[in-house]
């Protein structure tokens, strides 16, 4: 799976003879090909193959999957900025795109010093948007491998819910989480598990402690995978043993709130109008104090990507954006719930990539 013929597509729009990718996710996105920091760099021109530069570590695992790209190794005396000069004189590139917001200032400085040195003209053009804007929208192959992702996670939750009991430490739930997706097929974790226990779970994003499951307590686990270079994400909470008046009152209404915002997510309805929704049944219902993020965020070959349905975003959402749909109650020292699902914005509305139950589950 690469997406190098989708930006040759849009480099023209921008007015680019090329762009040249060094962010670990952009340069995937293009060839398909994942390499960790800063091992590696993606050239796409206009017209042609893409070239793909890495050193020796990676070249033979890199041939054997790149498509519609060339490999270059780079080594002393052949460098990035070394091969660059030969394939901007060779492809007549004016106008180098690069990414702007992945870059450093120090290698941007260092292509420059190389570039004056050069005998013709190169300028290096800022183009993090143009890849950005492309991931917005996932494909079949992409949503393919992002509900292969969640049907891991799935399965790992399954298996999590038997284990869960008074007595168990969040850590030992965080860990047995990961070893399933591993089992299950998960090539890395989407994120670091978050699995948070009665008042530990008005930390939205708490780290798992050695504190022990007691009954009468919610258990909220966030976690997702990697498949195929793309993730999953979900969150769900369920009680221990017994769940008082106010905890099924509380869920109801994360219950309710996620519902709303589903229903009213659809291409060309702001992230802003989605977040809405699911925060007034919140509002209503007397805990609006304590849903403090947005309603999702997109995610695709990065756990967080764009766009969001946040208070913040103005913008439509387009047809194949997929995001999360997770909206919480926290309320300090005592307990917090968060339900996420994933969604798949459709000119009709949504289609759900998470499958599992949401119904209150007491263990």
């Amino acid at each position: 799976m690469n997406h190098i013929k989708v930006i040759q597509a849009a480099l023209a729009a921008e007015d680019l003879d090329a762009v040249l990718l060094t962010g670990q996710a952009n340069r995937f996105y293009a060839a398909g090909f994942f390499t960790p920091g800063g091992d590696a760099a993606c050239l796409v021109p206009r017209k042609g193959p893409a070239y793909f530069f890495t050193d020796a570590r990676y070249t033979e695992a890199a041939g054997r999957c790149l498509e519609n790209a060339e490999l270059r190794e780079t080594k002393t005396g052949r460098g990035l900025t070394v091969q660059l000069h030969d394939l901007v004189f060779l492809k007549s590139i004016r106008r180098l795109g690069f990414e702007d917001a992945e870059m450093s200032v120090r290698e941007h400085g260092r292509f420059q010093k190389a570039m004056a040195q050069w005998k013709f003209p190169c300028e290096m053009v800022p183009a993090s948007d143009l890849v950005t804007k492309l991931r917005h929208t996932k494909d079949k192959e992409e949503l393919a491998a992002m509900e292969a992702a969640q049907g891991i996670a799935e399965r790992a939750l399954e298996e999590i819910l038997k284990e869960i009991r008074p007595g168990v430490t969040e850590k030992e739930i965080a860990a047995r989480l990961q070893y399933l997706m591993l089992r299950h097929g998960a090539s890395d974790m989407s994120f670091d598990p978050i699995v948070v226990s009665g008042p530990n779970g008005s930390l939205p994003h708490g780290v798992p402690s050695e504190k022990e499951i007691r009954a009468g307590e919610f258990v909220t686990m966030d976690f997702g995978c990697v498949y195929q270079g793309y993730c999953s994400d979900m969150t769900r909470t369920v009680a221990v043993g017994s769940a008082t008046e106010e905890m099924r009152r509380v869920y109801e209404t994360v219950l309710a709130a996620q519902e709303a915002g589903i229903a009213s997510a659809r291409a060309g309805v702001t992230g802003k109008a989605v977040d809405a929704a699911a925060r007034e049944v919140i509002r209503e219902a007397g805990y609006g104090e304590y849903f403090t993020h947005s309603f999702g965020h997109s995610l695709g070959v990065e756990i967080h990507e764009a766009p969001n349905a946040s208070p913040t975003n103005e913008s439509p959402l387009p047809a194949g954006a997929v995001i999360s749909a997770e909206p919480g109650i926290y309320i300090p020292g005592k307990l917090g719930v968060r339900i996420e699902n994933v969604i798949q914005i459709t000119p009709e509305g949504s289609r759900s990539l998470t499958k599992a139950p949401r119904e209150l589950l007491i263990l």
